[in-house]
């Protein structure tokens, strides 16, 4: 078996974005144009502005065209939000490429209506008007198994999450997304800063998107097609399969983590690691892997799933 994961085979480069953010139009103390100026001089090159997408703040689709420039751009999005999970909570869905004349979900506020959408409802709604939906912080929100997996047409899971990971130790997708992997669910992972600039939620994960041109509709394609990864600082350069081994690139690393699904999971410990290999008989009875590569700072890098 040969195989390489489509992030490093795919044309283009690599554009580094944020997918999640908060401006003043909903719960965020900074005016959208700051918050793009922000994460253009921190060296970004693109962002999706997701103010939630309720009627107390007007059902927000931040018009962020007049913020782009030669080097930045900005892909319209919104955090949706409509029916309750288990716990009874509303959903918190992730929605980048929206179209601006999106139609609103009856959700006046953040509590539940007997007359509203579901939430996945209101994802496939989405996905067909053409976003890249992602199940925000799993973690965070208490979703539940049965909830994740009702949210049949999602793209991705958000498996980490900065501003959750600042405000109150709930930065993690990972057992959620995992599960849903094993299912044979054909999911991508994103890291995100959820940044409202009231803490610090912000320059903290973001996805390194290949794509031949920064404009939003070859970034939205690429992301569609998962040819991204994820990350808190370290880099990624190829994941592959070559007979029966994974082989990973890397910026300098101490660590090497393929995991799988159920207990499925293997680990290679060093020093300055720019590459590294594992045997994949661990993994005979798991549909997927993924990596994770670990810098001796603690900071993560994470790929896609590769399919068996």
């Amino acid at each position: 078996m040969s195989f390489q994961l489509s992030a490093f085979s795919a044309p283009g480069r690599f554009w580094r974005g944020n997918l999640h953010t908060h401006s003043t139009l909903s719960d965020g103390v900074l005016e959208p144009e700051e918050v793009c100026r922000r994460y253009r001089d921190e060296g970004y090159d693109f962002i999706s502005l997701t103010d939630h997408f309720v009627g107390h703040f007007n059902y927000p689709i931040a018009d962020t065209l007049p913020f782009r420039t030669n080097r930045f751009t900005t892909i319209l999005g919104a955090e949706l939000h409509s029916g309750p999970m288990e716990n009874g909570e509303l959903w918190h869905i992730l929605a980048v490429g929206l179209p601006k004349d999106f139609a609103p979900s009856h959700t006046p506020d953040f509590s539940p209506r007997s007359d509203q959408e579901t939430g996945p409802e209101l994802a496939a709604r989405a996905v067909a008007a053409g976003a890249f939906v992602a199940i925000a912080h799993p973690q965070w929100s208490g979703l539940t198994v049965a909830d994740a997996r009702s949210l049949a047409a999602a793209h991705a899971v958000e498996v980490y999450n900065h501003g959750c990971a600042m405000g109150c130790d709930r930065p993690d997708g990972f057992a959620i997304a995992d599960q849903l992997l094993a299912d044979e669910r054909k999911l991508t992972l994103i890291a995100t800063d959820d940044a409202h600039f009231s803490e610090p939620d912000h320059f903290g994960g973001w996805v390194m998107v290949k794509a031949e041109a920064n404009e939003p509709d070859a970034l939205l394609a690429a992301l569609k097609r998962g040819d991204f990864y994820s990350s808190q600082g370290p880099e990624l350069r190829d994941v592959r399969i070559e007979g029966d081994e994974v082989h990973v690139e890397m910026s300098a690393c101490a660590a090497f983590i393929v995991s799988g699904a159920g207990t499925a999971a293997k680990a290679v410990h060093g020093h300055s690691m720019t590459r590294a290999s594992l045997p994949l008989a661990r993994f005979s009875n798991s549909p997927f892997i993924r990596v994770t590569v670990v810098d001796a700072a603690g900071k993560k890098a994470w790929s896609n799933p590769v399919w068996f």
